[in-house]
């Protein structure tokens, strides 16, 4: 999951990087709401931290103009201020979530992975499609009860299939919410990783489970429950 953090605190900034990396997540990180609004505009996230005391545009302004863009992807605040009215006015201008400093990281990435969860309608941190599954919380992936293991890529580019079922996800896209802004968007990575995927996943092409559309992308199917699940 890609996710933009707008902090102006270096050592908070720094510190919360480094717990989202460890969680799987790649971070794009900026100190300033203009360079926060320009990023959330021009670039492709599933979830942006926005604190609210930021120089040059504050968050609230920042959060604001995002959502008038269309921007729709789900945004925690952060804040140092304790009144309640604050917390109202980040969520009214288009916040999910806030946190009021200072908190535990761990507390952030928990909240984190629920607002990705609930904006792709999912309630449960275990995500199932047929005999397959993930945990975003433990990293876990099954195949009929039986664990199969990933690299940290691989589960990566999993994750994000398992998230959007039934759509077609471009190479470049997949890319962007897999790796750095500086990777070069035309290497055949995403063509090996998906390789990788299918050979531990769907040796035999039971289900299908990985659908390349040429000149589009790759679509994961969406399968019926397995019987298991009931």
């Amino acid at each position: 999951m890609r996710i933009l953090l707008v902090e102006d605190d270096i050592d908070l900034q720094r510190n919360l990087s480094q717990h989202l990396v460890a969680s799987n997540y790649r971070v794009d990180a900026v100190s300033d709401g203009e360079e926060g609004l320009f990023q959330g505009t021009e670039f492709n996230y599933d979830a942006a931290i926005i604190d609210l005391g930021l120089p040059k545009l504050d968050g609230i302004t920042v959060i604001t103009r995002l959502r008038e863009k269309q921007r729709d992807f789900p945004i925690l605040i952060l804040t140092a201020r304790d009144s309640w009215q604050d917390k109202v006015e980040g969520l009214d201008a288009g916040a999910d979530d806030y946190l009021s400093k200072p908190f535990y990281p761990e507390e952030l990435v928990a909240r984190l992975n629920a607002l990705i969860r609930r904006s792709a309608g999912k309630a449960s941190p275990v995500i199932n499609n047929g005999p397959f599954s993930i945990n975003t919380s433990s990293l876990e992936v099954k195949k009929e009860e039986k664990f199969i293991m990933l690299s940290a890529s691989e589960y990566k580019l999993f994750e994000y299939l398992m998230l959007h079922p039934g759509e077609v996800k471009s190479k470049t896209v997949l890319t962007e919410h897999i790796y750095d802004q500086d990777f070069d968007l035309d290497s055949n990575v995403i063509e090996v990783f998906i390789r990788r995927l299918r050979k531990k996943l769907d040796p035999d092409n039971e289900y299908g489970l990985i659908e390349t559309l040429r000149g589009q992308g790759y679509r994961l199917t969406p399968l019926p429950k397995s019987q298991d699940d009931g």
